[in-house]
C-alpha cells in the first residue's frame, strides 16, 4: 500500500504557512526526508544552517537536511507565534525554531535558531519555493549528533 502523499490545500495564506511550517517540524523531527519532499518545489531554491544556496529538492535534502537532522533531537517549530502573509497564490512565513545540538563529545546544548518559508499554490497545492534556516547568533555552528560523531 502506497503511504499518502502530505498537502496542503487550504485557501488561506496564513493557514498555509502555519500547516506548513507544523508539517515540517513533524517530519524534521521524525527524519522523515519522504513525507518533507511532497510539501517542497521540485525547484526549490534555499540555504540553511549548514547548506550554502542550493537549487533542486535532492540538493536541499543532500546538503541541508541529511547533514543535520541525524545529528539534532528535539526540533520544534514555534508554530503559534508565526508571522506571515500573502495572497491568492503566493504566501511567506517566519518562524523560530528549536532544538538539541551535540558537542564532539556527546554532551548537549541549546539550539535555537529561525526560519522563512515562501510558497507558491501549484494546481491548488501550496508547496515550498525558498526556505532559509539560520541559528540565532552565538549558538555553535556544529553539531555532531547524541554519539559525538558528525554523520
Amino acid at each position: 500500500m502506497q503511504k499518502e502523499r502530505p498537502t496542503i490545500i487550504t485557501d488561506n495564506a496564513n493557514d498555509a504557512v502555519k500547516q506548513w511550517f507544523s508539517m515540517l517540524s513533524r517530519y524534521c523531527a521524525s527524519e522523515d526526508y519522504n513525507s518533507t519532499r511532497a510539501i517542497f518545489a521540485r525547484d526549490v531554491a534555499s540555504f540553511g544552517t549548514k547548506a550554502d544556496i542550493v537549487v533542486g529538492l535532492d540538493l536541499l535534502q543532500t546538503n541541508q537536511w541529511e547533514s543535520v537532522w541525524p545529528n539534532i533531537q528535539d526540533f520544534q517549530i514555534d508554530v503559534d507565534n508565526i508571522v506571515s502573509g500573502g495572497s491568492e497564490n503566493t504566501a511567506w512565513g517566519i518562524a523560530t525554531w528549536t532544538s538539541t545540538g551535540f558537542d564532539g563529545d556527546g554532551s548537549s546544548f541549546h539550539r535555537p535558531g529561525r526560519a522563512t518559508v515562501v510558497l507558491e499554490r501549484r494546481d491548488g497545492v501550496w508547496v515550498s519555493l525558498h526556505t532559509h534556516f539560520s541559528l540565532n547568533p552565538g549558538t555553535p555552528p556544529r553539531t555532531y549528533g547524541p554519539a559525538g560523531r558528525d554523520r
